[in-house]
């Protein structure tokens, strides 16, 4: 056998391997792209940030749909259009929250159920929602809140150094 020979056969062996170790990864992919088996909702934000198609839809801690489009309405407000499992019983006073996966995490949505015995149907829409925190945001906030710590200490021991003289 000679030394193109064996290349040859090297490469076509990680070909196979290659194509192999994608069909296992595609395997368990959800794969359906229509509406069946689906209940299709739009929510309403007033900011989405780091939230698009594909991201999760959780209730409970456990995967119940994805955000399927996300679009502006005519107020500028963020609405996402989820497409939740069909069965799982999501009450239609159910709130929508943006939530992190850690501090950098991916983001997903998250339903809090209400206490409505009617479920959500097609079409309908949660409009109780919570907006999307912005690290950048947070950050700002707690920095502010500790400098104005400071400035109370320092103002505090200059009191308490001026009533020491």
């Amino acid at each position: 056998m000679t030394l193109e020979t064996k290349e040859q056969m090297i490469g076509a062996l990680a070909l196979v391997l290659l194509l192999a170790v994608l069909g296992f990864m595609n395997q368990s992919r959800d794969v359906t792209s229509g509406t069946d088996g689906r209940i299709r909702v739009d929510a309403l934000f007033g900011r989405v940030d780091g939230i698009a198609p594909g991201a999760e839809v959780r209730m409970g801690g456990v995967r119940i749909g994805k955000v399927a489009a996300q679009r502006l309405d005519d107020k500028f407000r963020a609405v996402l259009t989820l497409n939740l499992t069909d069965g799982v019983m999501v009450p239609n006073d159910s709130s929508a929250s943006v939530q992190t996966d850690g501090l950098f995490g991916g983001k997903y949505i998250v339903l809090e159920p209400g206490a409505s015995e009617q479920g959500l149907k097609t079409g309908d829409l949660i409009a109780i929602t919570q907006d999307a925190q912005v690290v950048g945001d947070i950050l700002d906030l707690i920095i502010s809140q500790g400098r104005a710590a400071m400035e109370e200490r320092r103002a505090a021991a200059e009191t308490t150094a001026g009533q020491t003289k």
